[in-house]
């Protein structure tokens, strides 16, 4: 009886193994404005990431990865989707407000739709920024909110609507506003102060941190946001409290989901303004309060992947950890961000910022670690973009894309167990504010010139005369050569006219 025991148990454990082997859990923890050089590994000095370091000693680092876009939401879009978001109209992909419509139709293949096919529990916890509803019906955060994550594949969602400088400041869990009092309903506009209080502009001194007028709409919690929300207190974030709800709430999917393969979108607030450290983290940095924030979100990467060893879903779970776009440090919020970098760099000394399609703008930290299947310790110069995620997931879980799905995406699963010496991919798009857009191809950069007279897709409210956007207006078009010149210093356009030529002509070719 014993050795009939013992049989059985060892041959549940293969099942289980094999089970795992073939359908990995996935996490991706994607971070809010992180730049290529803020963390440890990739040569960050103004905060200790010791968790994130870990991930990347344990599995594999990317040197070249790209976010797609230098803005939040159609980085997001390209993501779940495989699709750059400018072959989408504008409207729908540009820096969405918290009551714009869903920017992802129904019906179409995401990476939660994908996986949710091939038998995974799917889920989303933290910031959204990829709209809520039809666009016809008027959104009602009082009711019930959709279309919205549901529709499109995940089982479940504990999401912010957008940014947490917008409103409205409230978690929505699946369908419905969290911890909501009908008797004090909530209204949101954008353009219209719904409940007669004194904002952000006219009450500077209710504020924990100055703003610029762009963020000085409606006080909440010390600070004020884009936006006006009446109502709806009870059910209003306390910011500090944030990084405690994004690590409760992804502890109890894993929790929940550890005898199934699951995939988990984390979405991260950091260091996206406004930077309100919980208490554990305030004034711990070497760069004030934006590594204060970094520090923060390293914990909750520490938390989750404590999670999985505690589970011991470790080994056969793809972790995957990136940013939307480059960093910035003014955003709207006065608060000493640029003042005090003592010596850090955020873009790792790359050329420019969020908004931009220089480097600095769209190349971000990746890090995958599998350790059942990823060397680790490994470092890739292999060009990567965001886009390429659900490919990759594709062939992994072997659950095949639809034919016209994903086009701008291919599977970098070679280059994940390390076998691939040439590149899978050899160029990339970016795509800044402004219609501002520039084509990576091996080691040359073509950054196109744009016909804008100001600044434009920069978010309701801001100000295109503002120094951050002024960058995004490109007046002539632009030739780099990353190989020996990696910060775009010297513009070789005027000394190679024909690979202008040629550049410009592959760039219209993808986008047409």
């Amino acid at each position: 009886m014993y050795v009939l025991i013992t049989l059985l148990a060892c041959f549940s454990f293969f099942l289980s193994s094999s089970h795992a082997a073939d359908k990995p859990n996935v996490v991706i923890i994607l971070t809010d404005d992180l730049g290529y050089g803020d963390v440890g590994c990739y040569g960050g000095t103004g905060a200790e990431t010791p968790a994130i370091d870990r991930l990347a000693r344990g599995g594999m680092l990317f040197t070249n990865a790209y976010a797609p876009s230098a803005t939040c939401t159609p980085t997001r879009f390209a993501l779940l989707t495989g699709e750059y978001a400018w072959r989408q109209p504008a409207k729908k992909t540009s820096i969405l407000d918290g009551n714009a419509p869903l920017a992802i139709d129904v019906g179409r293949t995401t990476i939660a739709t994908l996986l949710k096919d091939a038998g995974y529990a799917t889920g989303v916890v933290g910031k959204w920024h990829l709209g809520l509803g039809d666009g016809v019906t008027p959104l009602d955060f009082n009711g019930t909110i959709e279309p919205g994550p549901c529709e499109i594949g995940f089982g479940y969602s504990y999401i912010i609507p957008a940014t947490v400088d917008r409103v409205p400041s409230v978690w929505i869990e699946n369908r419905h506003v969290n911890n909501l009092d009908l008797n004090d309903p909530i209204s949101v506009s954008y353009k219209t102060n719904l409940s007669g209080e004194e904002s952000g502009w006219e009450r500077k001194d209710l504020l924990k941190v100055g703003a610029d007028k762009q963020h000085s709409c409606s006080i909440h919690n010390g600070i004020s946001r884009i936006g006006y929300q009446k109502g709806g207190m009870a059910a209003r974030f306390v910011d500090e409290e944030l990084p405690l709800t994004v690590v409760e709430r992804s502890k109890a999917f894993i929790q929940s989901h550890k005898d199934e393969p699951f995939f988990l979108l984390v979405g991260l607030f950091e260091p996206h303004v406004p930077r309100s450290p919980n208490a554990m983290f305030a004034g711990k940095s070497k760069s004030g309060v934006r590594g204060d924030v970094i520090q923060q979100i390293d914990w909750q990467v520490e938390q989750i992947t404590n999670s999985l060893k505690e589970h011991q879903l470790e080994q056969d779970t793809i972790v995957i950890f990136t940013s939307d776009n480059g960093p910035v440090l003014f955003d709207g919020y006065y608060d000493e961000s640029l003042e005090d970098l003592n010596d850090h760099e955020p873009t790792g000394r790359l050329r420019g910022w969020k908004y931009l399609v220089y480097e600095g703008g769209t190349r971000v930290p990746f890090i995958v670690h599998w350790p059942s299947r990823v060397e680790k310790g490994a470092v890739t110069d292999q060009i990567l973009s965001l886009t390429d995620v659900i490919a990759t997931l594709s062939e992994i879980s072997g659950q095949k894309i639809p034919i016209g799905e994903a086009p701008d995406s291919l599977s970098m699963l070679q280059v994940f167990r390390g076998n691939s010496e040439t590149g899978l991919r050899t160029s990339i798009v970016q795509q800044g504010v402004s219609n501002a857009f520039a084509l990576r191809d091996g080691n040359w950069k073509y950054v196109k010139a744009n016909s804008s007279s100001q600044a434009s897709g920069i978010g309701s409210g801001a100000d295109p005369r503002d120094t951050r956007f002024a960058a995004a207006i490109i007046r002539e078009d632009g030739l780099y050569d990353l190989e020996a010149d990696p910060y775009e210093q010297n513009n070789l356009a005027k000394d190679y006219p024909e690979k202008v030529v040629e550049m410009r002509a592959k760039l219209d070719r993808i986008m047409k």
